[in-house]
């Protein structure tokens, strides 16, 4: 169901919006170096600005930041979809490394798959900014939105 006056293509929740629930409520994601680049009502693009410090052993980036990144990724577009609901939370990840990244930037591009009463699934390709035409991991994310979130599409 629409909302009255709200087109179905707007986000309902802009970047500048998301920036300041994550400078005020989710400082680790600084610590990470995520950085919301874009966010639509059909995807929200991620960005892990690249740290030495992200590296494991072989040069490549280490596992648990690309899933911090998609986790993000997948936030941001919930709430693209039902505004800024804080306590919409992550109910699984599922992460499928497909080739090693290069140590650079990493981008994830996260789209739903699934929007329930309560449940949202989406999906999250990554890629290594430096080739943004190979995915480097793939993964699936169910979100749990609380039921007084605004009213669905």
């Amino acid at each position: 169901m629409q909302q009255a006056g709200l087109s179905m293509s707007v986000a309902r929740i802009t970047l500048e919006e998301f920036e300041n629930i994550v400078s005020e409520r989710l400082p680790f994601a600084r610590l990470m170096g995520l950085r919301l680049e874009e966010i639509t009502y059909d995807y929200a693009l991620m960005r892990a600005c690249y740290s030495e410090e992200f590296l494991r052993p072989g040069g490549t980036i280490a596992g648990p930041v690309m899933m911090g990144l998609a986790d993000a990724a997948m936030y941001a577009m919930v709430l693209a979809r039902v505004g800024p609901v804080e306590l919409a939370v992550t109910t699984s990840l599922n992460i499928n490394f497909l080739r090693k990244p290069a140590p650079g930037d990493m981008l994830a591009r996260a789209t739903l798959l699934k929007f329930g009463k309560r449940l949202v699934i989406g999906e999250i390709e990554m890629y290594s900014a430096s080739s943004v035409d190979e995915v480097v991991a793939h993964a699936t994310a169910t979100y749990s939105v609380p039921p007084e979130s605004p009213v669905r599409d």
